[in-house]
């Protein structure tokens, strides 16, 4: 019954009803958001993109972050699973299974693998928790900054560059001008708008959606006018549900595993799972137009980051209640209502 509550919640999610829509969009309308066409998706994704990125940095509180500096084990687990473990995980798949999958899946299964961690459902599932939410806000705050520069280098080094590769130097700048630098412009500002924005959050969060999905509907209106869809067929969707579940299902036992062999107390261990085991599809689909820029198997590549983007949800949520309901006393309680 608890799985059904929280998929029926997952079902009634605008946000996730709304990439499916915009995947559907993309299969009847394709001419109008492809490179070129009449929606110009990339000048209007690169004005919603900065826009949301000063947003974020606006609503960062500077304070909170400081409260999580504390434990270094925690962010060194958190910050080497996001950024070395997982990418780790993807080579010994790809070294096992990599010539029984398509080359785009799997490239999208690392790029997948490749981004930093979540801010909001993070810190949000590790307060409902009862973890340490400070620390959460440090880690996933941490690790999307890191990702602006981590990212890209890593898939560079499975692409390469030349011309079936990526532009490392180029990519980096487009990152920071329309990541990094928005994001360093809402934390000057914070001070003076960050209390209206504060009041304001909810209408924040509609636009960061909004925005991704015109990314989404972008990547798959390409894919659809090369052709890339008819000829992968409907088992490339299978393979990324599959991998995507596998994936998620390995990672949080690792976490687990990892934060208990670490002797991280229970609040911590509560933070450090869900920041080391999550991926952002919010970093991730800006930065995989900047990265790939119109590359046809863009909606391929994005697959498996939104298959895992819902179960990540799912299965996170019913962990958070569990987490919760157990008996034992939280060392750092008292930090749970910090956000």
């Amino acid at each position: 019954m608890q799985v059904l509550k929280h998929l029926k919640r997952v079902v009634t999610d605008w946000f996730l009803c709304g990439m499916f829509l915009a995947t559907f969009l993309a299969w009847l309308f394709p001419d109008v958001g492809r490179s070129g066409g009449a929606m110009h998706a990339e000048s209007v994704i690169n004005v919603g993109v900065f826009l949301v990125f000063f947003l974020h940095g606006i609503n960062l509180s500077s304070e909170q972050i400081g409260h999580g500096l504390k434990n270094g084990r925690l962010h060194l687990m958190v910050q080497g699973f996001t950024f070395i473990v997982f990418p780790a995980l993807w080579w010994l798949a790809n070294k096992l299974l990599g010539s029984h999958v398509p080359a785009l899946l799997m490239l999208g299964f690392f790029y997948l693998c490749a981004l930093p961690s979540t801010i909001s459902s993070s810190v949000a599932l590790t307060g409902s928790a009862g973890g340490n939410v400070p620390a959460a806000i440090l880690n996933a705050s941490l690790s999307s900054v890191l990702g602006i520069f981590i990212t890209p280098w890593l898939v560079n080094l499975v692409v390469g560059t030349g011309s079936n590769g990526i532009d490392l130097g180029a990519t980096l700048l487009d990152l920071c001008a329309l990541l990094l630098a928005p994001l360093v412009l809402g934390q000057l500002l914070r001070p003076w708008l960050g209390r209206f924005f504060a009041r304001h959050k909810r209408y924040t969060n509609i636009m960061d959606k909004v925005v991704i999905l015109l990314l989404v509907y972008a990547a798959f209106c390409n894919s659809m006018v090369s052709g890339m869809w008819q000829q992968q067929g409907g088992s490339v969707l299978i393979t990324a549900l599959v991998g995507s579940a596998l994936l998620l299902a390995l990672v949080l036992w690792l976490t687990t595993r990892t934060a208990r062999a670490l002797h991280l107390n229970p609040a911590d261990e509560i933070a450090a799972v869900f920041c080391a085991s999550k991926k952002s599809l919010a970093a991730g689909a800006p930065m995989a137009a900047l990265i790939f820029g119109a590359h046809p198997g863009l909606g391929l590549i994005l697959l498996p980051i939104m298959i895992y983007h819902p179960l990540q949800l799912i299965v996170c949520s019913i962990m958070a209640e569990h987490y919760a309901t157990r008996p034992a006393p939280l060392a750092s309680a008292g930090l749970v209502n910090a956000q």
